[in-house]
């Protein structure tokens, strides 16, 4: 309907269009794609009230900055009274008592939230196969994934059933779907956007972030939703960088590439569409620097070792006792417990806690635990060394385009596989985003991942910008 926000808020401030009538917009999109499966509850009534009291505000010239913007939220980030499930039957029909501080953010800035999308089980996964609630469908190809595990917030930006959807990033789970969807996808530096009201996986890597059709509705969205907030330690009481305002720049970047990521196990036109946009950089006066990130090779490992461990920690909670379903026939405690976890996860989820409660086992932690914090801080390090020489690093965002839907599920290690461009920013937290750069012979999007320097989010999305509208 509109290309960006901006052009939204022009027409609502001239009276050319009312917030309600972009709210049914959506909602009817919405009802088109159900086939899709992107979304698990549509908060209609709610989102028609809130527009017809954003309209009252836009006409009294007092409308927050995002007064109008549809937003959908990935169904792991809380809203009070609304269902919370984390694509999970172990929380079917759990209602939060607050919204999430990032969502909150969203809704005091006038934005309407229309609903909550589909994902991985607990965000564990890479392709939205995992949920309990369905798979959700890529929107160019219905027979291909669209990515995971905030598949369902990609698909809604992407079908056009929202201008902006919020997702999670664990180790790629914005990124990677927003490359196997065609749309841009940013996670911030770890600790930009408060994780109150997260459910959590693995809480060193938990990050909350956009996707947007645009650079400019990401680089907005970013703004109102980061900042310090008491409710969460980790969340960094540093400024809020205002890029969204101008997107442009005087000073060319030096952009770091590493030219071995371009080779074997990459598909063919990931490595040309990647390569098309060096040169134009280069002949557009950037300077481009070759790299070495030499211990990105163990990101995979060190990866599902620490964030397994985390979740298995995490999901100890689930027991049936306070909060959740519980199973209906056992005998005592125990048997309860076992009960519940065995009817209410998934085989990944299970998957995941047993692999992460194997590595913290006595005997086991010095082995894979302790090894893999220390890989951690290795790769850390190479990307301190890397921003010595350069202001950013491009490099793909998957090795291969949205593969089929059932094809990988056999295997979870090559599903696993589909992460090993993205763990790395996770492991050292550094910020990224993910820009659509082109199609490859079956018209299915390519994605590029720019990584940026701590809390350096507008720099990232500068280059993005740059990028998509000039490459």
């Amino acid at each position: 309907m509109y290309k960006d926000y901006s052009a939204l808020r022009s027409d609502l401030d001239a009276g050319k269009t009312s917030v309600l009538d972009n709210v049914k917009y959506y909602l009817t999109n919405i009802e088109k794609g159900k086939h899709l499966n992107a979304f698990l509850s549509v908060f209609e009534e709610d989102s028609l009230a809130h527009a017809a009291r954003v309209d009252l505000k836009v006409k009294k010239g007092n409308a927050g900055r995002l007064a109008g913007m549809v937003i959908a939220v990935k169904d792991v980030l809380s809203v009070k009274g609304k269902t919370l499930t984390c694509g999970s039957k172990i929380l079917h029909n759990f209602e939060p008592l607050y919204t999430a501080t990032a969502v909150q953010r969203l809704i005091d800035e006038d934005a309407i939230i229309i609903g909550k999308t589909n994902c991985d089980e607990f965000a564990m996964g890479s392709s939205n196969e995992n949920s309990a609630y369905g798979i959700v469908m890529n929107p160019l190809d219905n027979t291909r994934v669209p990515g995971g595990s905030s598949g369902g917030s990609a698909v809604a930006a992407a079908a056009d059933m929202c201008m902006v959807s919020l997702g999670t990033d664990t180790g790629g789970s914005i990124r990677q779907p927003a490359a196997l969807c065609g749309i841009v996808g940013l996670k911030p530096t770890y600790g930009r956007v408060s994780r109150k009201g997260l459910t959590a996986f693995a809480s060193s890597f938990d990050c909350i972030g956009p996707f947007a059709k645009n650079v400019s509705d990401a680089a907005l969205v970013l703004e109102v939703m980061a900042g310090h907030d008491d409710g969460d330690s980790t969340s960094a009481d540093l400024p809020v960088q205002d890029c969204s305002s101008d997107l442009k720049f005087e000073n060319k970047f030096t952009i770091g590439i590493v030219p071995e990521l371009l080779k074997e196990g990459v598909q063919n036109e990931v490595c040309a569409s990647i390569s098309l946009v060096i040169d134009k950089l280069k002949s557009n006066g950037f300077n481009v620097k070759s790299i070495s990130l030499p211990n990105l090779k163990y990101s995979i490992q060190a990866y599902y070792i620490l964030t397994t461990a985390e979740a298995s920690s995490n999901l100890a909670r689930y027991d049936g006792a306070r909060y959740g379903v519980r199973a209906s026939n056992y005998s005592d405690l125990e048997e309860m417990y076992v009960n519940t976890r065995t009817e209410g996860f998934g085989a990944e989820v299970k998957r995941r806690i047993m692999l992460g409660t194997y590595v913290l086992s006595a005997g086991y932690y010095d082995a894979y635990y302790r090894k893999a914090q220390k890989v951690r801080r290795l790769i850390k390090n190479d990307f301190e060394n890397a921003f010595k020489e350069v202001d950013l690093i491009v490099i793909p965002t998957t090795p291969t385009t949205a593969f089929k839907i059932g094809e990988k599920t056999g295997d979870p290690l090559q599903m696993y596989l589909n992460d090993i461009f993205t763990t790395s920013s996770n492991l050292s937290g550094n910020p990224a985003v993910s820009i659509p750069i082109g199609f490859d012979n079956d018209r299915l999007p390519i994605g590029l991942q720019i990584i940026g320097k701590d809390f350096d989010e507008c720099s990232v999305l500068k280059l993005g910008n740059y990028i998509m509208r000039s490459c």
